[in-house]
């Protein structure tokens, strides 16, 4: 993935005349770090000073850059969807087909008729059945992530929720699913699952700075902890929009990236989910038709949005945590900025 340089196309400077309305009109405030690529070249890239938090830590004004960590919250969970693939590769781990409690036997005395039907696909597509809620502010107990974390067992905390509905029927967002399917990649992996990603994912990318926040326990939090520059997500996306190789070399299989990108459910009006990975359509005027794509998303508007048929990545930053309509100017500036400089 290169840098910007005197051949960057008509669409850089279209997206530069509209990013500079959008940020005076104040459409995308909170805007942290931009890195937009098409066929793996960089057309544009923008950083921003801001206040930012790390898992809820005040980090004042940080004056953001291209080897500035943030925050990915959420698209943590996409991350986790490709390590456990890449251990599925490996044979380390069961596979989605695989009973849940059979991948953690230590829980089996939660083992009742409903619960021993939830699969591993289960929870990687957040259809497990279970009372959950992430509805409520993240400050509060109410918030079932939160009082996952505070609970003494994570693990038990996510697998003994109330049965409300036959697993595998209908989408819960639900950050429980990705503490136990790290859980697995760890334990299948013989490994801390920040280990194995720094192994199997990271180091063949290059990418040699991350931090993945770890809870009381210290394990590291598979569901919203880890930390990337803008840069390095965008690598993480080119190595997907080219099969899961970089340099040649394997790293994710493509026939996991297909299946796990795959929507499998309707999470809202507008989007699919597939295993930890939203999906939806946009259109591009020059094409005027949908076309799919792909994404990771995280509170407070951290994107991670593959495009294929435009052969187009974008991550971003933001700093908009826990406001309820986080996701707007992310969304704005897709839809208000990229996409029409992408149809020049």
């Amino acid at each position: 993935m290169s840098k910007p340089d005197a051949s960057r196309t008509t669409a850089f400077s279209t997206i530069e005349a509209r990013l500079e309305q959008a940020i005076a009109s104040g459409h995308i405030a909170g805007l942290h770090g931009m890195v937009l690529t098409r066929n793996g070249r960089t057309i544009a890239e923008r950083y921003f000073s801001g206040r930012d938090y790390t898992w809820g830590v005040d980090l004042g004004v940080v004056d953001h850059g291209p080897d500035t960590l943030h925050d990915l919250r959420s698209v943590t969970k996409s991350i986790v969807s490709l390590l456990y693939g890449i251990a599925l590769e490996r044979k380390q781990v069961p596979p989605p087909e695989t009973p849940l409690l059979d991948a953690l036997p230590r829980y089996v005395d939660l083992a009742d008729e409903t619960r021993r039907r939830i699969t591993i696909a289960d929870a990687l597509t957040m259809s497990m059945g279970t009372l959950w809620d992430e509805t409520v502010p993240y400050t509060s107990d109410a918030n079932s992530e939160i009082a996952m974390e505070r609970s003494p067992d994570r693990l038990r905390y996510a697998l003994d929720r109330p049965i409300v509905e036959p697993p595998g029927r209908n989408w819960i967002y639900n950050g429980g699913a990705a503490a136990l399917i790290g859980a697995i990649v760890a334990e299948g992996a013989g490994q801390p699952i920040e280990d194995f990603a720094k192994d199997t994912l990271f180091e063949p990318l290059g990418i040699d700075r991350f931090e993945w926040v770890r809870s009381w326990d210290g394990v590291a939090a598979a569901a919203s902890g880890l930390r990337l520059t803008a840069r390095d997500l965008a690598k993480i996306g080119n190595m997907l929009l080219a099969g899961g190789r970089w340099n040649e070399r394997p790293i994710v299989s493509g026939e996991w990236i297909e299946r796990s990108t795959r929507p499998r459910f309707s999470a809202t009006p507008d989007n699919g989910y597939g295993y930890f990975w939203w999906t939806g359509t946009s259109t591009l005027a020059t094409v005027g038709s949908a076309l799919p794509w792909y994404a990771g998303f995280g509170n407070g508007g951290q994107w991670l949005l593959v495009f294929p048929a435009a052969r187009v990545v974008l991550s971003l930053f933001f700093g908009n945590y826990d406001q309820p309509e986080f996701w707007l100017p992310p969304t704005r500036l897709w839809n208000d900025v990229i996409l029409p400089a992408l149809s020049d």
